[in-house]
């Protein structure tokens, strides 16, 4: 009976975790990497580091949705998404939310070696997306509440986690920690290019969930933007995302400091194409949950194969 037991919490906890969202932690860091590749800046360690550590804040922040939307009655039983641990009474929310912090806690951590490489922009950072990743749902006005949950994830698990991991990396190739002055030096405008795809990505991500449980959430008062849009502004929105992320690539491919490898996330398009279809012409959670996946797929897989064309260099064979 206990080992039962154990299999079941085992499982909760990974329910908890929603592994599946775990390509939009690792999916910018990827690309930030593939870029640094191609600088001469890669830096083994910071990339693994940035890695952990934005994993950690994705669970961080999973576990944080889990336990506010709970407590604030935005999870009902009329939800069509993922079975939601604290409101389905699988672990007590106050071990969820000690999940939480225990998790944001260990992303902290490990930020203290990375700010040790890469000085005081990394504290702010650092600080700013474990807040951020409470504020989304928590907290005294949360902005996943009112509309600003798609620039959160737009912001922190695209630019933001892009940017960040070739910093640290270019920051680990120069003598001496560099001054927060010094920092933005440090980050070419491509980076902040390469980032737009694993941005509009992510957060197509959120556009779909937010599609799926549009009427339970607007029932329970949780304003996202896809309540305040309605079904067609969303959907727009989605295509314009998803569409951003194949025109990256050409115009890095226009760039004479890049080959045509950069193109390598176009094999991608029919997938994309495929899941479009479902989310301009389905709400039901039986259509929209595996398109969730799916755009987490498509995100992973159109962040590795950008990230391997801007590493490879001219004269290099696939």
């Amino acid at each position: 009976m206990s080992e039962t037991a154990d299999i079941s919490k085992t499982k909760a906890w990974v329910m908890a975790a929603r592994p599946q969202t775990l390509p939009a932690g690792a999916s910018p860091v990827v690309v930030g990497t593939g870029l640094a590749v191609h600088d001469g800046v890669f830096a083994a360690l910071p990339a693994l580091a940035a890695l952990v550590g934005a994993l950690l804040l994705q669970v961080g922040t999973n576990f944080a949705n889990d336990y506010y939307d709970a407590v604030r009655g935005a999870d009902t039983e009329d939800r069509e998404g993922f079975t939601r641990v604290t409101a389905g009474g699988l672990i007590s929310p106050e071990r969820v939310k000690g999940a939480m912090y225990g998790t944001f806690a260990l992303a902290i951590l490990l930020g203290t070696y990375l700010v040790w490489v890469g000085g005081p922009a990394i504290v702010v950072v650092g600080l700013s997306s474990v807040a951020a990743g409470i504020a989304y749902t928590g907290g005294p006005a949360p902005y996943g509440y009112r509309g600003l949950g798609d620039l959160f994830v737009f912001v922190f698990f695209g630019l933001v986690a892009v940017t960040g991991t070739y910093y640290v990396q270019a920051a680990a190739a120069i003598s001496g920690v560099p001054p927060l002055d010094a920092s933005l030096a440090l980050v070419p405008l491509a980076a902040v290019v390469a980032a737009l795809p694993a941005a509009g990505l992510s957060t197509a991500i959120l556009v779909v969930n937010n599609i799926r449980d549009r009427e339970t959430d607007a029932a329970a008062g949780k304003r996202t933007l896809a309540v305040m849009l309605g079904y067609r502004a969303s959907r727009v929105e989605f295509l314009l995302l998803v569409g951003m992320a194949y025109v990256v690539p050409v115009v890095f491919a226009l760039d004479s400091g890049f080959t045509g490898y950069v193109l390598l996330p176009l094999v991608t398009l029919p997938l994309a194409a495929r899941l479009t279809r479902t989310v301009l012409t389905e709400t039901s959670g039986a259509a929209l949950n595996p398109a969730l996946e799916t755009t987490g797929k498509l995100l992973f897989a159109h962040s590795a194969l950008f990230a391997v064309g801007l590493a490879l260099q001219r004269g290099v064979l696939l």
